[in-house]
């Protein structure tokens, strides 16, 4: 969709309600401290101590916090969080702070705000990742799967979690905060969200006040913090942490699968194909109508990386070889999935850039009343949010090689003595699929939940004109399904 033309200024209160999302402040108070709290249970109750689940969460009618502590492997408060993992977070962002300053980037405008400028982006997320590999695989060649880095990230997967979910909290509560100063006409083109000035400020620091809050730093210069977390450091992270994850379970095995290969992969491919493709994020709904809060910073850092590397973290303990046939339905997968989402992602991109580019030319649209253009043919005349369908599919590829998932550690027991770690299926056959498919459940009611939203203020904002786009384009995500 080509932006509006309106040039009313989102930095007065909106002429109309705009509405809760996520069940207004009680849902974002349950999702602020909800989602938390099971990044936690996602560390813990699934480890390289007990088992995945850990008995504790096998036997409930059993549970006392003594084997709890027992199973996770509790050594009081430096289990949370400890001096290196504080450390070691504000070393981060320093490092992808210098990078973005001094690599190589792109500078390009964003889509026209509602005021009627429009704001420059720094981009080179994509080189700092490469960059970050080449660190990576230097450090590897040198020193192997005992790398120093390697071995800290697997130790330190639960203090890392703790000090980048404060960073989020604090993140969001400085934004809220620093908000109030937007005022109507500012030099600086600075915005309020239409949806984060409920007048809640519970809500308002959940959802994100301002549009797109900047801050000028000493050295690293004026940073667009949500377009820059968006693709830097949890991305990134991810991928890093996946690595450390192979590391680990050479070290415990003396070999590397091919599942874990395959997901790291299939997963560093996807982070750095949409970072190779940084400027299309700049029509995104993120970057363009939701505001920054604790929502947005804490799905970037530290839902994304810590969550969504647990397959590998699975794998590094409980090592599956797929066999060719089996990786290469897995591949077939995932290889659906992404040429889905790219070619959908990449026509609209062209099409709100350069509706004349030839490859889009031909496709027939509606034109709105506020002059936007909502295409009716291609790719998103089959379905009104067909490009969430390729990122499903791709979701399934990372949970497959996990296989039937769960195991128990044993220790053999010599005079009184534990001796090795023995890894085996055990009771917990199954039941670690609720650790390892999570991400494709949680994945598919996010894209529903996502396309929900779009909806709605697609059509507060198009009205009768989105009426018009629905009969044309029946279908949400799934044709002929959904």
């Amino acid at each position: 969709m080509a932006p509006k033309t309106s040039k009313a200024s989102s930095t007065a209160a909106p002429s109309e309600k705009h509405g809760y999302e996520f069940m207004g402040p009680p849902g974002a108070f349950l999702i602020s401290i909800g989602l938390p709290i099971l990044c936690y249970v996602f560390a813990f109750g699934c480890n390289d101590v007990s088992g995945c689940p850990i008995p504790s969460l096998l036997h409930p009618t059993e549970f006392n916090i003594e084997d709890l502590k027992r199973d996770i492997g509790w050594k009081g408060i430096e289990s949370i969080i400890n001096l290196q993992s504080i450390l070691a977070t504000v070393g981060w962002y320093i490092y992808l702070l210098t990078l973005t300053r001094f690599l190589p980037a792109t500078e390009i405008e964003g889509v026209e705000l509602d005021s009627g400028g429009k704001l420059k982006y720094r981009l080179n997320t994509f080189n700092i990742h490469v960059f970050t590999l080449a660190i990576a695989a230097a450090g590897t060649l040198y020193q192997g799967a005992d790398w120093p880095i390697w071995v800290f990230l697997w130790e330190n997967t639960i203090p890392l979690l703790t000090t980048n979910l404060v960073f989020a909290y604090a993140l969001a509560t400085f934004v809220y905060i620093r908000s109030f100063s937007v005022k109507p006409g500012n030099k600086e083109l600075r915005e309020l969200a239409k949806g984060g000035q409920s007048g809640n400020m519970l809500y308002d620091w959940f959802i994100g006040r301002e549009l797109n809050p900047r801050i000028t730093l000493p050295v690293f210069g004026e940073i667009d913090i949500k377009s820059w977390m968006e693709l830097r450091p949890g991305m990134i992270a991810w991928v890093v942490i996946n690595l450390s994850n192979i590391a680990a379970q050479y070290r415990h095995y003396g070999h590397v699968t091919d599942s874990i290969l395959f997901i790291t992969f299939a997963q560093a491919f996807y982070t750095l194909d949409g970072q190779y493709m940084e400027p299309a994020i700049l029509t995104t709904i993120d970057i363009i109508a939701d505001g920054f809060g604790f929502m947005l910073a804490f799905g970037d850092v530290p839902w994304l990386p810590f969550t969504y590397s647990i397959h590998t973290r699975y794998l590094a303990v409980h090592p599956v070889q797929l066999g060719p046939l089996r990786l290469l339905g897995v591949f077939a997968v995932q290889a659906s999935g992404y040429a889905l989402f790219r070619a959908v992602n990449n026509e609209k991109n062209r099409f709100r850039t350069n509706p004349k580019d030839p490859r889009i030319a031909h496709l027939e649209y509606i034109e709105t009343e506020s002059g936007s253009k909502l295409l009716t043919t291609g790719w998103w005349g089959t379905a009104r949010h067909i490009n969430y369908l390729g990122d499903w599919l791709m979701s399934w590829s990372f949970c497959l090689p996990t296989a039937i998932a769960g195991y128990v550690i044993e220790r053999d027991s010599i005079a009184g003595i534990l001796g090795p770690k023995k890894v085996v299926p055990g009771e917990a056959k199954g039941w670690g699929m609720l650790f390892t498919y999570f991400f494709m459940i949680y994945f598919a009611v996010l894209l529903i939940h996502r396309e929900r939203r779009d909806e709605e203020k697609c059509r507060r904002k198009y009205g009768k004109d989105w009426d018009r786009y629905v009969e044309k384009v029946p279908y949400r995500i799934i044709p002929y399904v959904y």
